[in-house]
């Protein structure tokens, strides 16, 4: 069975404060973005044994700390569902604040529940994805959404998504632990649920990613990005979560 995860991009990123359990509070938006990875999960015959092979990825990832073998083996140890291969063609960068990981995990979620006719809804599969990683159960609704919390706590927005967007990914790699080295806690500055109500010629008066000057100061290329969509016509344009990628936001 063959999936497409597709990746995620931040509309504003607020770091708000640090909490107590070491995590940091959030607010964001995330919305779905049109770059894919190619996921297919094939059974295997056997009872417990999940092999995951992965093409084009920047780098490699022990199986079991791979966050396609974690979706299944938390539902063979939930579900007793069998052993699978995985292979998994990485288009989305690694390490680029796009969340390709989280979507690779949670459309294995999603088609592990279809191959095996294990019949969970929604929620249920939201649930499980949370237990993975705070990005994750964003992959099962993929839809706009307003995210608070450390990235789990999810509200559907409806957004006028009217617009077309492009991805381009600096050579840099940038790790959740530096980017939060970089920033210290604010209140948000800006209500981002209000962004629709705005003409599209002021989203880059209120929306700042928090992670964005800290990552230009140690990579300034990152900068030279997103001028580069500022001149090619883009409306906005900034670093995607907590980098390294950048996109653009075009009228159509």
């Amino acid at each position: 069975m063959v999936s497409f995860p597709n990746c995620k991009i931040n509309l504003g990123l607020f770091i708000t404060e640090k909490r107590s359990d070491g995590f940091h509070n959030l607010e964001t938006i995330f919305l779905p973005a049109p770059l894919y990875d190619v996921l297919e999960i094939i059974p295997n015959g056997t009872s417990n044994e999940c092999n995951v092979k992965t093409f084009h990825a920047a780098f490699e990832v022990e199986k079991e700390k791979h966050s396609c073998y974690q979706s299944w083996k938390l539902m063979h140890d939930l579900y007793g569902i069998e052993g699978v291969d995985i292979y998994l063609l990485k288009n989305i960068a690694s390490g680029a604040g796009l969340g390709g990981g989280s979507a690779d995990s949670a459309f294995t979620l999603q088609t592990l529940n279809d191959l095996f006719s294990l019949s969970l809804s929604q929620e249920e599969l939201i649930l499980l994805a949370a237990q993975i990683g705070s990005d994750n159960a964003f992959f099962i609704l993929n839809q706009p959404c307003f995210v608070r919390g450390r990235g789990h706590e999810l509200e559907p927005i409806d957004l006028k998504v009217d617009f077309a967007i492009s991805i381009t990914s600096p050579p840099v790699s940038i790790s959740t632990k530096e980017a939060y080295a970089a920033v210290t806690p604010q209140p948000s500055s800006f209500n981002l649920k209000e962004i629709d109500h705005l003409p599209h010629e002021q989203w880059r008066d209120v929306l700042v990613n928090d992670f964005e000057s800290g990552a230009i100061a140690r990579y300034p290329i990152i900068s030279e990005y997103i001028q580069d969509h500022y001149h090619r016509g883009a409306f906005y344009a900034a670093m995607s979560g907590s980098g390294s990628s950048v996109f653009g936001l075009y009228k159509k």
